[in-house]
């Protein structure tokens, strides 16, 4: 499994934005995936994740964002809508075996993606 995320950029509050993860090492099958972020200063947080066609958000990012799956292409997007300064971060995504109580955490994710900026000015 090998993870590339891409898509970020700058825009402004209220935009949209959608960022990719590509596994060019595998298939996405019998794999979770998520989505996390880290702004400067934070520890880094759980935004979206997705297990066995089940979708999980963290209730920052409810409603504006989607997890989403494509598997002709074995990229994962995240649709990122009505942007807000303080989604500004560092996106990674990650892949793995995330048991359902630690879905929301890092636990499990056994690959990272090397991280995209996304910057939301005001």
């Amino acid at each position: 499994v090998q993870l590339q995320a891409s898509g970020g950029g700058v825009v402004r509050a209220g935009d949209s934005l959608t960022l990719s993860c590509a596994n060019s090492g595998s298939t996405f099958n019998g794999l979770s995936v998520g989505w996390f972020r880290q702004a400067p200063g934070k520890e880094r947080e759980f935004v979206a994740a997705r297990r066995s066609g089940s979708t999980f958000y963290a209730d920052s990012v409810k409603g504006r964002f989607t997890i989403s799956r494509d598997n002709t292409r074995n990229t994962v997007h995240l649709i990122m809508n009505s942007l807000k300064p303080e989604d500004t971060a560092v996106y990674y995504c990650a892949a793995g075996f995330p048991i359902m109580s630690t879905i929301r955490t890092s636990v499990g994710y056994r690959y990272w993606g090397q991280g995209t900026q996304v910057t939301v000015s005001s």
